[in-house]
């Protein structure tokens, strides 16, 4: 019985092992692909601040801004949520985190008597959604862990012409910032209408007196400002995705650490069952050995005084 349990003990062990190596193996993947993409992280800010001041003086110059995207709606009658998941598992709460904060936009949006649309971008959030019976407004796979800008026109894409169509009167993005390697936070950031104020205050920054210079636009600031929203929007979502994705690795990293640092625990405590396992069974033999050898000694002691009586009744 012994033998049987150390067996199974030592298949236990050997199973363990080989989940650690895969484990130790993701997590040093997920480390070295954090790096990455948190340089994308940061190499996409000077772009995402340029534009924004480019948009903001052209909103100055053209004064009254009457572009869709700017336009908030009378009513909102109905909010899209574009909401950023991984297209894999095994990163811990990342996913889970994103999709409740989802669902309590949804409800938040739903007790005010207004409709909801959800723009998804990653399987696990696809898989969610759909399992329950929600159909997505659109949705985008297959490149959550390396995002690129093409990726983000797409989305742009489909959500300005589903709020300047008139689908939708406002749209929210939800998705994990990356503040470091170990700390992530769920936000939820409205995307359009833009903030009208923002785009028109120029280059004069809050608590300063200074003017932008004067500039000359041709065809003319309005033309350009319709022209440069649409990738302003787009610059908006991949700033987004790279911070998900950066957040998705991180996440990544620290769960199959976990899990590695698990599966030591484990192997340890399965290793001390087995040894004690191992010594009860080498006990239970040794005392089996012992009962042998004193049966065998007191038969041939019965023996020999059967003998010696036998001997002093022939005398």
């Amino acid at each position: 019985m012994a033998g049987g349990q150390e067996r199974i003990l030592k298949r236990r062990i050997a199973s363990v092992q080989s989940t650690k190596k895969i484990t130790r193996a993701m997590e040093l993947i997920a480390a070295s692909r954090i790096v990455k993409a948190q340089q994308a992280v940061h190499a996409a800010v000077p772009y995402s601040e340029c534009i924004t001041e480019v948009v903001r003086d052209l909103g100055a110059a053209s004064g009254a801004v009457n572009s869709p995207l700017l336009k908030p709606r009378d009513e909102i009658r109905r909010v899209a949520i574009v909401l950023f998941t991984a297209d894999r598992g095994l990163c811990g709460a990342y996913n889970s985190s994103v999709i409740r904060a989802t669902e309590g936009a949804l409800r938040e949006h739903r007790d005010l008597g207004r409709g909801e649309a959800v723009v998804i971008v990653g399987r696990k959030a696809e898989g969610y959604f759909r399992y329950r019976g929600f159909d997505p407004e659109a949705s985008f796979t297959g490149f959550t862990d390396r995002p690129t800008y093409e990726d983000a026109r797409m989305i742009g894409r489909e959500v300005t012409r589903g709020f300047v169509a008139g689908n939708y009167d406002a749209v929210e993005l939800i998705y994990t910032r990356f503040v470091s390697a170990g700390t992530q936070e769920v936000v939820r950031r409205p995307l359009v209408p833009l903030e009208q104020e923002v785009i028109e205050g120029g280059d004069a920054r809050p608590g300063t007196d200074t003017v932008g210079p004067s500039y000359e636009f041709e065809p003319s600031a309005e033309a350009i400002l319709d022209s440069l929203l649409p990738r302003y929007i787009d610059a908006r979502i991949y700033a987004a995705l790279l911070n998900a994705a950066a957040s998705e690795h991180a996440s990544r990293q620290r769960a199959m650490k976990s899990a590695t640092d698990n599966a030591d625990e484990l192997i340890t405590n399965l290793t001390r069952v087995m040894n004690r396992a191992r010594q009860d069974s080498i006990t239970t033999e040794i005392m089996e050995i012992v009962s042998g050898a004193e049966a065998l000694r007191s038969d041939n002691s019965e023996e020999n005084a059967t003998v010696d009586s036998t001997n002093g009744a022939s005398s």
